[in-house]
């Protein structure tokens, strides 16, 4: 069996596409509500929210729709899953990223990531280790083995699994999705060092309402300080060719945020479609 491309956002950011996600807590009904949408991710909140794995072992099997996989003859899932984890950068707490991978999400999003160091302990969370003669040794594999859940969940054979079960675009058959979340002025002053030192980073998404509150201009995303740092984030991430998001993005800045650069977007309310129905045209979405 010829295996396709797994994760949405991946195949949409490999096309040269802007890719859509919902931020959206770990809640069964917003997995059923979403599961058959257009959008090409889903990210369970577990960050504010409670770090709940059964629950997000629940989420991954309502998301998952028959009709859907019948109807594509492909065991890609309609929408891909992934997580955003609880612990800041600093923490270097692998665990959660090694719990969320065993159940068969496709990536990781890492809070407050402000150091080369934490970069690099997020990518080695989410592979498995090798030996240092072997290629692609670095980020360091952190990641224990116990595949079977998302062996299950993936469809695929435990070979095929250890195949594809590496970061993107570090390994270009990779399907999992390393995502730093910028969102403190440490870290975007060493976002250069991190992306040209650290390979495997997949995404960069900027992180307003943290910043803000840094710079003391709590909620003022359109402030001059806001927005030159903002700038920053999309020029570096351009200059390493790295998928930048937004997040809290509605109908009225959607079209800005595109033409921005950034290429990764996640409507502030997940359950009405308008955002994402207008950015997939603004974008030319068309699959």
């Amino acid at each position: 069996m010829a295996i396709p491309r797994l994760n949405g956002v991946i195949r949409a950011l490999e096309h040269g596409q802007v890719a859509f996600a919902a931020f959206t807590p770990a809640e069964v009904e917003a997995a059923i509500a979403l599961g058959t949408s257009e959008f090409d991710g889903i990210i369970f909140e577990m960050e504010h929210g409670p770090w709940d794995a059964m629950a997000l072992r629940d989420c991954l099997q309502y998301l998952l729709n028959r009709g859907s996989i019948a109807k594509s003859g492909s065991i890609a899932p309609a929408v891909t899953p992934m997580v955003r984890i609880p612990p800041n950068g600093g923490e270097m707490n692998q665990w959660f990223a090694k719990q969320a991978l065993d159940l068969g999400v496709y990536g990781i999003i890492w809070p407050h990531i402000s150091t080369v160091e934490q970069a690099c302990n997020a990518v080695g969370a989410c592979r498995y280790p090798r030996l240092k003669s072997m290629p692609l040794y670095e980020p360091l594999g952190l990641r224990g083995d116990a595949p079977a859940r998302a062996v299950r969940y993936w469809g695929l054979t435990q070979k095929e699994y250890y195949a594809r079960a590496d970061v993107w675009p570090l390994d270009p058959n990779g399907e999992i999705l390393v995502t730093l979340m910028m969102e403190d002025t440490r870290g975007i002053a060493n976002l250069d060092d991190i992306l040209k030192k650290v390979p495997g980073i997949g995404m960069v998404l900027f992180g307003p309402g943290d910043l803000s509150q840094e710079l003391g201009v709590a909620g003022q995303y359109e402030h001059p300080s806001v927005l030159k740092l903002k700038a920053y984030v999309v020029e570096t991430c351009a200059k390493y060719k790295v998928a930048v998001g937004h997040p809290n993005v509605d109908s009225s800045n959607v079209e800005q945020f595109i033409n921005e650069g950034f290429n990764f977007i996640l409507p502030q309310l997940t359950r009405n479609f308008a955002v994402l129905e207008k950015g997939r045209q603004l974008a030319g979405r068309t699959w």
